[in-house]
């Protein structure tokens, strides 16, 4: 049976559903879709993208703290974006939080997302 951790973090937006914020598996953890939830008022932040971007890596990396890592050591990273056309700014964005080697990557264009955010994103990291 593989040893397995359920994560969860004040400093990331709590669960909306039926799902944990991560879970590890071993050295392997598995992040949950991160929205731009503010963590304390469980509200998106803003409805500029840009914003929305960077809050949902300060989620994200909440979480890989949380598990025990940082956001250097996510290895596969999905993005889902309701416009595509934003995909350059989440090029920019990306670059404050991630050098390279940068993680593999998919970026996926949806209808909707949770909430009316305009992003979110999910990943697997191992530490």
């Amino acid at each position: 049976m593989p040893n397995r951790a359920f994560i969860h973090t004040d400093s990331a937006p709590a669960a909306i559903g039926t799902y944990s914020q991560a879970v590890k598996v071993n050295n392997t953890v598995y992040l949950s879709g991160q929205i731009p939830l503010d963590p304390q008022t469980m509200e998106l932040v803003s409805d500029d993208i840009s914003d929305q971007i960077s809050q949902v890596f300060r989620n994200l990396s909440a979480v890989c703290k949380a598990s025990g890592g940082d956001l250097s050591n996510i290895v596969k990273l999905n993005i889902f974006l309701t416009d595509l056309s934003h995909f350059p700014i989440v090029n920019e964005t990306m670059g404050q939080y991630f050098h390279e080697p940068y993680p593999a990557r998919a970026a996926i264009g949806v209808r909707a997302l949770p909430k009316g955010s305009q992003v979110e994103m999910d990943g697997i990291l191992v530490i």
